[in-house]
């Protein structure tokens, strides 16, 4: 098949797959493995050209609403009837079935089958390390930072929290991305501060911007220098790559308990 993937997340579930050799375009941010990069770019994820994709003849293209403003992405490739097929995941269990659903219409069902048992299996692991930690600090992650924006409870950015012995310090606001103030993460103190923009160059995101903030001197997470810069590609992607960023996290956080975990070997 001729595949074009339209966002970084899909263009990974496509390499978990062995399918990299079927891609024949891909978004601009799109850069794992890093063999995609030799590929087309048809632009960013947010303003992709449709003449040149569709110039590109692709049997299917991958399309996604994980990021505000990917519709228009969807109805221009309904407009051209172009087949295509939308990701949209929220969840460690709804990425899984991504894969699943990405295998059984690429015709590989058996390694989507494979990969997927053992990034679930996986998640089980860490899943019982953390049901014996006592202690679990509270993260503070800022995927945007003006406004901020960050995960709440139904977004996958709370199960990673969980599973790597800590808590999401807006997993009590029922949405799956909120837009807040830093008044408001100042009030609910958290422990450790995360900062994993999206769209923006790793080297960009300095502490800087969050330590002179009001009050931030004042935080716990601040004093104790628990703020880190957060790779992006590892917890902002709704892709079984998720779970490489939670075992990084699990062992930043407590590192004698997850010592002994492993990172799957499905790639």
């Amino acid at each position: 098949m001729r595949l074009i993937s339209i966002c970084p997340s899909n263009t990974e579930l496509v390499a978990y797959l062995g399918l990299v050799d079927q891609l024949v375009g891909v978004d601009d941010f799109s850069d794992w493995p890093i063999a995609v990069k030799n590929l087309p770019q048809l632009g960013p994820d947010l303003s992709i050209n449709m003449d040149a994709l569709e110039a590109l003849q692709p049997d299917l293209v991958l399309a996604s609403l994980s990021v505000p403003g990917m519709e228009k992405n969807i109805q221009a490739l309904a407009e051209r009837s172009i087949p295509h097929i939308v990701f949209n995941a929220n969840s460690l269990e709804e990425i899984a079935q991504d894969l699943l659903t990405l295998g059984k219409v690429c015709n590989m069902e058996q390694r989507a089958q494979s990969v997927m048992q053992e990034y679930l299996q996986t998640i089980d692991n860490m899943q019982h390390i953390a049901q014996t930690i006592t202690e679990k600090p509270t993260l503070y992650w800022e995927w945007w930072p003006n406004p901020i924006f960050t995960p709440g409870s139904t977004n996958w950015l709370t199960e990673i929290s969980a599973i790597a012995g800590g808590v999401n310090l807006f997993r009590d606001v029922e949405l799956a991305s909120v837009q807040t103030d830093w008044a408001d993460v100042v009030q609910r103190k958290p422990d450790y501060i995360m900062m994993a923009w999206v769209g923006v160059a790793f080297k960009r995101i300095k502490p800087a911007h969050v330590l002179k903030r009001p009050h931030a001197q004042d935080l716990e997470a601040v004093k104790r220098q628990q703020l880190y810069v957060m790779e992006e590609w590892l917890y902002c992607r709704p892709s079984p790559r998720l779970i490489d960023g939670a075992i990084k996290l699990a062992k930043l956080l407590h590192p004698t308990e997850y010592k002994h975990i492993k990172y799957p070997s499905f790639l």
